[in-house]
């Protein structure tokens, strides 16, 4: 038994049923949150900028409230990268992958940030290490997907060179957003 699963803290629901911190923290999210994460989850774009905001709010509070459960931090990782917040995103997966090392999602979704900002290698070796933990076909073949997107982007040259100082890379997505952002807007400007 894992230090982790030790420390889970156990309460009975009023039908006698064992609870772990976990289902209780999982429970614990909102209502409309939980709608949020669920039109999220089935496309990023449709949610609102006031949406986003209450969603990581309330993702939030949940983390605070359970600091000590994985899954909620991966899902407020995840509201984070929708909300273009790498660095703190980063944060999140990384405490989420040190809180549970042997958790898929935390691997899986921390491999994928680290392939969208074109570190290679830590994509590689979270994407495997998910693909080890994988539990089930579809939890396999989601991590060979992945494994194959981070093989084609170092085939075709598509990699920072290394990763030094953290920071210069953080401010070269952070100009790559505001480029973004820019273009989107010149042609309106300019009319």
């Amino acid at each position: 038994m894992s230090e982790t699963s030790m420390q889970i803290t156990k309460q009975y629901s009023a039908d006698g049923l064992m609870m772990t911190e976990t289902s209780l923290a999982l429970a614990s999210i909102p209502e409309n949150t939980q709608m949020l994460l669920q039109r999220m989850f089935a496309d990023p774009r449709v949610l609102e900028k006031d949406e986003r905001a209450e969603l990581m709010a309330q993702l939030g509070d949940c983390v605070e409230k359970y600091p000590k459960v994985s899954e909620l931090r991966v899902l407020y990782g995840m509201a984070l990268c929708v909300n273009l917040e790498v660095q703190d995103a980063m944060e999140e997966f990384g405490e989420a992958v040190a809180l549970a090392p042997e958790s898929y999602i935390a691997h899986l979704k921390m491999g994928e940030l680290w392939m969208r900002l074109r570190v290679m290698e830590k994509a590689e070796d979270h994407t495997k290490r998910a693909t080890q933990l994988a539990q089930n076909m579809a939890q396999s073949e989601l991590a060979r997907r992945q494994a194959a997107q981070i093989r084609t982007m170092r085939r075709e040259g598509i990699e920072r060179s290394g990763y030094a100082k953290p920071w210069l890379l953080l401010n070269r997505v952070k100009r790559m957003f505001a480029r973004n952002r820019g273009e989107e807007l010149a042609p309106v400007e300019a009319r």
